[in-house]
């Protein structure tokens, strides 16, 4: 029943998406010439352009993933989609009309178009949203299901699907060994052993179960699973070693024997790491043309402060745990090697220079990495490279530190964003370069490159 009714809830999302995709047309089309008296193409001329925009929109939708079930997905994460593939859309759309030289139709239109078509579509989703959350409260399109197994992986089961209830669960009980039948367990009944669990699925209508119990009780396991299949019950399986997987897994396999790598890094993909990189080049390289005559400011800057070079070089660990000298403009009084590797900069920092000091609160002293990017030592965006002597340090104390090395470093990152730089959290720093590295995506790029302009540059912690 809960799959019959996904299907038809999917058909009625497909409807109503590219029904607001001709709707926003025509919206976007009254508005722009509602009150305009001069000439224009009649509504007609813009009708060929629904013949491309409805099936991409829909493509684009499918291919994003937003016409799977939503009970796990939270909201951000459709508006987030909604709004990469609108963008998508309008980039295709406006590439196809400068190569057929199409002039005549309103860019106006078009934005309007834009903004109407995700605008109303989050909408609808929100609307959706709060009439299954109604129907679900009133006791409909629930998923009922049972949790098997008694210990920590089950309470916490419980406790998180209690806690999400938009998700639609409702948990009819849950069955274990050497648990008095009756018995609550985080707010939940012990519903009987696993010796009844057959006549527990027969008499009751269980939707999903959710299998919580050690893997290493195997005979156990195989004969609950078994149990299962054979009630034709769809079957969860929530592993006991997720513990020690400190991250999303994904699934592999070589020649039919499954394999789970802990670590699913987006970046390992080729298109995706060749896209990163070639934006890198393009984006590094006008960059570089566009400083210039800031080059040349600070440049004059520091031989008037202070003695001494005005390009600082310094060895930094970077992708795949490979060292790579990183540029700086001379912020310090010169020093020896030794002291600048092994010393951490600190508030009051007698080391720094006049300028130096500007130069780290305004974060324009990062400048010359940007040839580092070009290079490809490093990237406009990932996790900031540390110098060997402290990496040795960390891997020993920070857990997961060294993950950080799977993608290439970068001038600004998700951790920098977010006021972790400078004298502040290593641990912060890390999960914010991990939750980097797994869920990379190139608007995720965008967004921190947007938020460096607006917050990045300046920062309290920059010293």
């Amino acid at each position: 029943m809960i799959r019959e009714n996904q299907k038809t809830l999917n058909m009625i999302q497909v409807i109503l998406d590219l029904g607001i995709v001709v709707i926003a047309l025509a919206l976007a089309y009254w508005y722009r010439f509602s009150n305009y008296e001069g000439s224009y193409l009649k509504f007609e001329s813009y009708v060929p352009t629904l013949v491309l925009l409805v099936p991409l929109h829909f493509f684009l939708y499918y291919l994003l993933g937003l016409y799977e079930a939503r009970r796990r997905k939270s909201f951000s994460f459709e508006v987030g989609k909604i709004i990469q593939a609108n963008l998508l859309s309008t980039m295709i759309l406006f590439t196809l009309l400068y190569i057929i030289k199409e002039i005549d139709y309103s860019r106006q239109v078009l934005i309007y178009f834009i903004i109407l078509t995700g605008t109303l579509t989050i909408a609808e989703r929100v609307a959706l949203r709060a009439i299954l959350n109604n129907i679900r409260e009133k006791g409909y399109n629930k998923k009922h299901v049972l949790i098997i197994g008694t210990g920590r992986l089950a309470k916490r089961l419980v406790n998180a699907l209690q806690e999400n209830r938009y998700l639609g669960y409702e948990i009819l009980g849950i069955v274990g060994e050497n648990t008095a039948v009756g018995k609550k367990l985080a707010g939940v009944t012990v519903a009987g052993a696993i010796s009844d669990l057959e006549n527990i699925i027969m008499e009751s209508k269980i939707d999903e179960i959710f299998i919580t119990i050690s893997t290493k009780e195997y005979d156990l396991f195989r004969n609950i699973i078994k149990i299962c299949e054979k009630s034709g019950v769809r079957t969860q399986i929530v592993p006991d070693y997720a513990r020690f997987i400190p991250a999303k897994p994904q699934m592999d396999e070589v020649d039919g024997i499954p394999l789970i790598n802990i670590r699913h890094v987006p970046l390992d993909n080729f298109l995706k790491s060749f896209a990163k990189r070639a934006f890198d080049v393009a984006v590094s390289f006008v960059g570089l043309i566009i400083c210039l005559p800031i080059f040349l400011v600070i440049i004059i800057g520091i031989k008037l402060d202070s003695p001494g070079a005005v390009i600082f070089s310094q060895e930094r660990v970077g992708l795949n745990k490979k060292n790579f000298m990183m540029y700086k403009f001379r912020t310090m009084r010169m020093q020896s090697a030794e002291e600048s590797d092994k010393e951490w900069t600190t508030k009051e920092d007698n080391r720094k220079t006049r300028l130096g000091n500007i130069l780290r609160k305004t974060s324009l002293d990062e400048l010359p990495q940007l040839w580092n990017v070009f290079k490809g030592d490093m990237s406009l965006v990932g996790p900031r490279p540390e110098r060997p002597f402290f990496v040795e340090q960390f891997k020993e104390k920070i857990p997961r530190y060294m993950i950080k090395h799977h993608v290439r470093p970068g001038i600004t990152g998700w951790a920098q964003v977010n006021g972790w730089r400078g004298d502040t959290s290593i641990r912060k720093r890390i999960e914010c370069d991990i939750y980097y590295i797994e869920n990379w995506t190139f608007m995720f790029d965008l967004k921190i490159l947007v938020m460096t302009v607006f917050k990045g540059f300046v920062n309290r912690n920059a010293y």
